[in-house]
């Protein structure tokens, strides 16, 4: 179960649900329960919370999955699989950080500070 996922639907605030597995490419609709509000209220057009909920990914924008709900245990989970089939683990989440420091680009930020 991945807990506290925020689903963005066409249209509508974001809810956060409970995912039973992580979606896969061959899947055509989203599966979860425990749908409440942002502020962990019900919403008005669901009766039961823990109720199961499909939505087709034709009416979702995007998950947003946050790195602390893929935890399990000390294990972490895959979130992302490379062009070749490796599964990437974030850093924070213990996979490998080859320890480089991100240099900003000060030309590029100030370009788009100018737009």
């Amino acid at each position: 179960m991945i807990l506290n996922v925020v689903l963005h639907i066409n249209g509508e605030q974001p809810l956060l649900v409970d995912l039973f597995e992580m979606p896969n490419p061959s899947d055509s609709t989203i599966r979860c329960t425990n749908m409440r509000q942002m502020n962990g209220k019900r919403p008005v057009f669901v009766d039961d919370m823990n109720s199961v909920f499909f939505f087709p990914y034709l009416n979702v924008r995007f998950l947003e999955i946050l790195p602390a709900s893929l935890a399990v245990g000390d294990r972490p989970m895959p979130v992302a699989t490379g062009i070749h089939g490796e599964m990437a683990v974030p850093a924070a989440l213990g996979g490998p950080d080859d320890g480089a420091d991100i240099e900003i680009d000060e030309d590029f930020l100030r370009r788009i500070r100018e737009v």
